[in-house]
């Protein structure tokens, strides 16, 4: 049982973040921040890629889940392979321009935020291929976000590529949906 504390004593009071007796620092147990960067830490390690796999790198996406490179960690493990599941839109491989329309309807049915990952030198700039049936990138089609070099890329690459995503979605404001009503006149806006 805890011993009653004398309201004369001042000195027999507890210090902020003392509990009898035993020191527990305030900072150790509360943590003190706004929601939209709690929002944006969240949403840094909760990426869910869509594959678009359509050539030779895939073989290189598929080598991230194994031990040494362990895309786990990053929070982008599971591929979805719905497009309304999914956050992450990375292009991989060569992109013909009748598969342009696809990878545009592709797109266009994930939900906000979205973020595209060209993956390789095909879907970078059209690699090697110069003719009229590839599509030189696939910026011309939709936005991308960031481009990882490479014919096919590294794996560490790609995970370079993945980490300064992962900073940028931290570091972008999050849309949260709160509305504050505008004030009304003759009142102060809190």
């Amino acid at each position: 049982m805890a011993k009653p504390i004398d309201p004369s004593s001042a000195s027999a009071l507890p210090k902020l973040g003392e509990v009898r007796g035993d020191p527990a620092l305030l900072s150790d147990n509360v943590v003190v921040t706004r929601l939209d960067e709690a929002v944006g830490w969240a949403r840094k390690y909760s990426i869910f890629p869509y594959p678009f796999a359509t050539a030779c790198c895939a073989m290189e996406y598929m080598s991230l889940s194994m031990t040494p490179y362990d895309i786990d960690r990053f929070g982008a493990l599971l591929p979805r392979f719905t497009p309304r599941q999914a956050d992450l839109l990375m292009v991989i491989g060569t992109v013909t321009v009748r598969q342009a329309p696809i990878l545009k309807r592709v797109y266009d049915q994930m939900a906000q935020p979205r973020w595209v990952m060209a993956f390789g030198a095909c879907a970078s700039t059209g690699g090697f291929y110069d003719n009229y049936t590839t599509l030189p990138g696939i910026d011309r089609v939709i936005p991308v976000d960031i481009y990882v070099p490479g014919c096919p890329p590294r794996p560490e690459g790609v995970i370079d590529a993945l980490m300064a995503l992962q900073r940028r979605i931290q570091r972008q404001p999050q849309l949260l949906g709160i509305k504050r009503e505008p004030a009304r006149d003759g009142e102060a806006e809190a």
